[in-house]
């Protein structure tokens, strides 16, 4: 550079090039000036992330015993945590002492009266497991009418200082609607499933999936889990081999429609249960589709339940429903019908299978049912859709109803209709109204509730299963067996041979009329088949 501006300067009169100390001068000048912004930048983020992680949400810890008190101390001693305890709550209307922990213990009372502002708190940790249902009910409507967010507690082994990213969960409507856990015949059940080998049908759905996840705790050697759901069974197939890695699976893709498909899974292995969740479920979609109903929820029952008899499968588990009871609908009407042949195949000559049914009604959260779809519509911001403001429903957890037919399959000897007491009917208004409260809306302020009618083959109340005119006890309380008529082997073949090959034409009407001539009971509600009953009267 010094060299080329002396031949610039001789041969022009002027230098070429800047000093070389003027340009090393811009130069550090440019990186000093890039670091310092660089170090803004991340100045900025990192302050950020620090108030990020010291803002906390105040909480109240709903009890003063000790397991409020580990709750607390787990949350006090893990900085991870985004919560701070602020106090604790009691139902004792005078607590003998005034603090716990150095944070104060409020009263029902007191807390009844103290408005929102007063208690300096962002929500309340709820341990369910300690309340009764009324109780629950009680604080989680205080809460509500606070404006305070309703948590629940985790299982304390997720408040150890190394899990940083615990966080407490809000309180769902499951967590109002569940009762408390029901108690089985752990042993009677482990020894039905220990190192067995055994079938799931429809074992990707909300049903099916539950009663894997139960079985695999008693050790089985073999779950086959069948559906024909793509999707579905890769997603319950990535869970599985993940929550229980020493436990043999084997994933079918397979269509219960297709006996000679079936055939060869039953051939490939010798199961000692069966347990046959796979069905058509949603009424009106089953309505406008009663072909379908024929096809799965009848001849996929009649296969599966024809190759346990042949293969002498000793227990066959059917999963049916409350809509077969009176049924209003064609997807009621069809399990009806499949119980029928199930029961029926008992009494087959030779049969060495004991054939169960086990019926219950809606299951908190499984697919397709009302509180997913309320859920997704709160989300959007509504509006959340009722039917009829005095539509009434019966529910029951996923986990409850799965054990139910995990001990009512073992307690059958064949033959049997199993019913459960599924608790108090529910109100979908209330219901409604009670999650968009639970997410912080106020119903038809922020989120409008719209009634849209009955759809085909709805009712506004569902039978009661466990009425007991109807059924006869077990020596389990929440198990009765219902007294359901039945009919011959041969005139229920024949019978459903018949509408399978009118379902297979697409006749829908013949294919109802069929059904309503084996289900006496079958009466259409709000639904284009009425007339038939008309007819038949």
């Amino acid at each position: 550079m010094f060299i080329a501006n002396k031949i610039s300067l001789h041969v022009i009169g002027e230098k070429v090039l800047l000093n070389p100390i003027l340009l090393i001068y811009f130069t550090v000048s440019f990186i000093i000036l890039f670091v310092f912004r660089l170090s803004v930048k991340e100045f900025f983020y990192l302050v950020k992330e620090i108030n990020r992680r010291t803002s906390k949400r105040r909480i109240l810890i709903l009890g003063i015993d000790d397991e409020a008190v580990a709750f607390a101390n787990g949350i006090i001693g893990n900085a991870a945590i985004p919560y701070s305890v602020v106090g604790f709550l009691t139902g004792r209307t005078n607590p003998k002492q005034a603090t716990l922990l150095g944070r104060p213990i409020i009263s029902k009372d007191k807390f009844i009266d103290t408005p929102c502002e007063e208690l300096e708190a962002d929500g309340v940790l709820i341990n369910k497991n300690h309340l009764s249902k009324e109780e629950m009910t009680f604080w989680v409507n205080v809460c509500l009418d606070k404006g305070l967010q309703i948590l629940k507690t985790p299982a304390l082994q997720k408040l150890r200082p190394e899990k940083e990213g615990f966080n407490l969960h809000k309180i769902q409507i499951e967590d109002l609607l569940g009762r408390r856990q029901i108690v089985l015949d752990n042993e009677e059940v482990r020894e039905k499933h220990y190192h067995k080998n055994i079938l799931v049908t429809g074992g990707a759905g909300s049903i099916g999936s539950e009663l894997i996840r139960q079985i695999a705790t008693f050790t089985p050697a073999l779950v086959v889990v069948l559906d024909q759901a793509e999707t579905p069974l890769y997603d319950i197939e990535l869970e599985l081999k993940e929550s229980f890695p020493d436990i043999a699976f084997e994933f079918v893709l397979a269509d219960i429609t297709n006996c000679e498909r079936l055939e060869s899974v039953f051939k490939a292995h010798k199961f000692s249960v069966v347990y046959h969740a796979a069905a058509y479920k949603h009424v009106p979609m089953i309505e406008e589709n009663p072909h379908e109903a024929v096809l799965v929820n009848i001849q996929g029952t009649k296969n599966v339940a024809l190759l346990a008899n042949k293969y002498e499968i000793p227990h066959f588990v059917m999963i049916s429903t409350d809509k077969a009871v009176n049924p209003t609908n064609v997807m009621g009407a069809s399990k009806r019908v499949a119980e029928l042949f199930v029961q029926a195949l008992q009494n087959k000559e030779g049969n060495k299978t004991a054939f169960i049914t086990t019926r219950f009604g809606n299951v908190l959260g499984s697919n397709g049912s009302v509180i997913p779809h309320f859920r997704k519509q709160i989300e959007k911001g509504g509006p959340v859709t009722i039917t009829h403001p005095d539509i009434v429903r019966y529910f029951m957890t996923i986990p409850e109803a799965c054990e139910l037919v995990l001990q009512a399959g073992t307690m059958g000897k064949g033959g049997e209709i199993f019913v459960f007491d599924m608790g108090e009917p529910v109100k979908i208004l209330n219901l409604a109204t009670r999650m968009i409260k639970l997410s912080g809306y106020e119903p038809n302020v922020d989120i409008k509730l719209v009634y849209t009618g009955l759809r085909p083959g709805e009712k506004l109340y569902e039978e009661l299963l466990s009425d007991s005119t109807k059924t006869m006890p077990t020596h389990h309380k929440k198990i009765m067996i219902s007294k359901d008529p039945s009919m011959s082997f041969t005139e229920i073949e024949a019978l459903t041979t018949q509408m399978y090959e009118v379902a297979t034409q697409g006749d829908k009407t013949e294919v109802v009329r069929l059904l309503k001539q084996i289900v006496k009971e079958f009466k259409s509600n709000n639904s284009e088949y009425e007339t038939l009953d008309k007819k038949i009267e």
